[in-house]
């Protein structure tokens, strides 16, 4: 009676191990499209066996929990690979609104930033024109008008920019609310796994702080540190602390020099985040690199033609006799454009103070007003001997400029679909590791399912045997 009494308790506990494991089981399946949820597969332990005069007998087994199917490696690694595809994402979508500000629009409006290359053609070429007959006024009115669209849509270009940078400059402070309120939830959680599983997986907290973690990557550049007891701190890639264990480290922002910076323990980390990754690092490349490199172009486009074509015209002698202060076209007569002080900021102030097309000085200082010598050299300052433009004519200046900023937007493309691919790639690695594969649930349900019928079976077998025991061999007595 004591081997039946052992078997029949072998039995009842292989029972209450599948029957927990089943709901592992379950559980996975109920939740196989729940975001960030981990696979767990049950643990089994062999229980003690016992010894009777120097022979082993078994015990059976106990189904002591389960076990979550991670990989923090490769969850780092997901980790930063995902911040590197968010910052250059983010940076990809602001530079191809910019890059929009300068391709020739379809549109027959003249005022528009991406027409700048013709009307510099078509500035210089109403000098051109004007040689032919220097007398003639819808000539000279001409030069006025080519003169206003030029101005018009360079310092419109450089409005458009300054409010892509107001506009970033939004975005990127809106996602500091974002990075707190996830540093906060992943102190709380370190608390609750340090707390009730120090030494071992935690299960759904833990895929709650992996589903923070990986919503914060996106964000911000961060690096994780795994503590003692399950804990976890989480830094900058600079190495600023975010998050030590159970306490949180608040990122707050301030404006310098009219920007949004960001701080965290007051200490200014704002060219760090540019370079760490997230989308925070692409709202803040874009912000103080690329938009900053457009206008420090743009205003050297301005500055150069204004400057160069006051000083021009001048050198020359209007319709009306009027001869031009070359030695200070600060307060000079013949000014056409707006004589810029630095070049900081000529893009954005240029515009046309000319009102009267007889001031148009056509002819050479000195000479009569049919003269076109002086319109001549004002054509010429595009031509392929002028390098007033850093070292380049005006034409070709505006020409490399968009050539450039072309090259930058395909090397960044080019970058973030390298970097998509690659998240892509690790992701796939992570879900056949960690993600609830219901081909699979179904052939571990289907096991477990026969070792219960098994263990019932049994049952069955050790009941027959008693029975046969308690009736002596007679049948009908106890069934």
């Amino acid at each position: 009676m004591g081997t039946i009494s052992s078997a029949l308790s072998i039995m009842s506990q292989a029972l209450d191990a599948d029957q927990e494991a089943l709901n592992v089981v379950a559980n996975n399946v109920a939740n196989a499209n729940t975001a960030g949820y981990t696979e767990e597969t049950p643990d089994w332990q062999e229980n003690q066996p016992i010894s009777i005069s120097g022979v082993s007998f078994g015990q059976g087994v106990t189904e002591t929990g389960s076990t979550s199917e991670r990989d923090r490696v490769l969850e780092s690694r997901l980790d930063q690979q995902q911040q590197l595809a968010a910052s250059s994402s983010t940076r990809l979508t602001a530079l191809d609104t910019l890059q929009a500000l300068f391709t020739s629009a379809s549109s027959s409006s003249s005022s528009t930033a991406g027409n700048i290359g013709s009307d510099i053609t078509s500035f210089f070429n109403s000098f051109s024109s004007l040689e032919a007959n220097p007398t003639e006024n819808s000539l000279r009115q001409s030069v006025l008008s080519a003169a206003s669209t030029l101005a018009g849509d360079i310092s419109g270009a450089a409005a458009s920019l300054n409010s892509q940078k107001a506009s970033l400059d939004q975005e990127a402070a809106g996602t500091t609310s974002q990075v707190n309120a996830l540093t906060g939830a992943i102190a709380q959680l370190n608390q609750q796994i340090q707390t009730t599983s120090p030494n071992a997986d935690a299960g759904t907290l833990e895929d709650q702080r992996q589903e923070d973690l990986s919503q914060l990557s996106q964000l911000v550049g961060i690096n994780q540190i795994t503590t003692q007891n399950n804990g976890m701190e989480i830094t900058t890639t600079s190495g600023q602390l975010l998050v030590s264990e159970g306490t949180s480290y608040q990122m707050t922002t301030g404006t310098v020099n009219g920007v949004t910076d960001f701080f965290v323990n007051n200490t200014d980390i704002t060219a760090e985040l540019a370079s760490g990754g997230g989308s925070l690092g692409g709202y803040l490349t874009a912000r103080d690199t690329d938009i900053p490199s457009a206008l420090s172009s743009l205003d050297q486009l301005a500055y150069s033609i204004s400057t160069s074509v006051n000083k021009q015209n001048n050198s020359g002698t209007d319709y009306d006799g009027v001869e031009g202060n070359v030695a200070n076209s600060a307060n000079a007569a013949l000014n056409i454009f707006s004589e810029p002080t630095t070049v900081a900021g000529s893009a954005a102030s240029m515009s046309v103070v000319m009102t009267d097309p007889n001031q148009i000085a056509a002819a050479g200082a000195g000479d009569g007003t049919g003269d076109d010598s002086n319109a001549i050299a004002l054509a010429a300052l595009n031509s392929s001997t002028s390098t007033i433009v850093g070292g380049k004519t005006p034409s070709n200046y505006y020409a490399n400029f968009v050539t450039t900023l072309g090259s930058t937007v395909s090397a960044v493309k080019t970058e973030n679909t390298a970097q998509e691919a690659s998240v892509t790639q690790l992701q796939t690695q992570n879900d056949a590791l960690s993600g609830v594969n219901l081909n699979d649930e179904a052939s571990s349900m289907t096991t477990l399912e026969r070792s219960y019928q098994a263990a019932s079976q049994v049952f069955t077998m050790l009941n027959t045997v008693m029975a046969s025991a308690l009736n002596l061999g007679d049948q009908t007595t106890v069934g």
